[in-house]
């Protein structure tokens, strides 16, 4: 993994006041930190970001941070959206040496198309989209390929069968990654029974017999 290049500021406006004001002057505010480090609050220029990243693929980007003429080795440890305009309205950096080991999380991506959703109509379902890994920052992967072309309906893929150099998995080993299910299929009634099911229910008809006739002057018995 490339180290990206990208030039801050320390930020002396602190708090949610701060940070509007940051983001109204085309900054992103940030913070950078570090195991048993003070915290930094600092701001980046938007442009500047966007440009530094645009190449690049996946999450945890290592940058070579430099702020206010201090130049560090920091990983991108999350980017927060806003939920409406989708703009990026912080960023947190943790400061780290290329030459420890860190613990990251990493999409998953799925490649080819299964035996049993080509063969068989059946539906892949992802399980997992993303597993933990423990290796030196420049050997982050982008992204875990698995292949799941070989899959046939009831087969499945687990965090046990992912090989990657130079990484270790810290998932556990028996999580299922994806899986091919049978296909959904409804259940047809026999033709008879849905006419009767369709079918107007008749009227229930009350017969009235004709009442009997009485000698007259006598009175019908209720």
């Amino acid at each position: 993994m490339s180290v990206i290049a990208l030039t801050g500021a320390r930020r002396e406006s602190i708090g949610k006041g701060g940070a509007r004001k940051a983001r109204a002057a085309g900054l992103i505010p940030g913070v950078l930190y570090g195991h048993g480090e003070t915290p930094v609050p600092i701001s980046i220029a938007t442009r500047d970001f966007e440009l530094a990243l645009h190449k690049h693929r996946g999450g945890n980007a290592i940058v070579s941070l430099s702020v206010s003429g201090s130049e560090c080795t920091a990983l991108i440890r999350d980017v927060q959206y806003d939920p409406i305009t989708h703009a990026i309205i912080h960023l947190d950096f943790q400061h780290i040496s290329l030459t420890e080991m860190v613990e990251v999380r990493v999409n998953v991506h799925l490649v080819g198309l299964p035996l049993g959703v080509k063969d068989a109509g059946g539906i892949l379902e992802p399980i997992l989209r993303e597993v933990e890994v423990r290796c030196l920052p420049t050997a982050i992967p982008s992204a875990i390929d698995v292949d799941v072309a070989h899959l046939n309906i009831g087969d499945s893929v687990h965090v046990s069968d992912l090989l990657v150099p130079d990484v270790t998995i810290l998932t556990d080993p028996g999580a299922t990654v994806a899986t091919v299910v049978p296909p959904t299929v409804m259940e047809e009634k026999p033709a008879e029974e849905v006419v009767a099911a369709e079918a107007p229910a008749e009227p229930e008809v009350i017969a009235k017999g004709k009442k009997e006739e009485l000698p007259e002057g006598e009175e019908q018995k209720k």
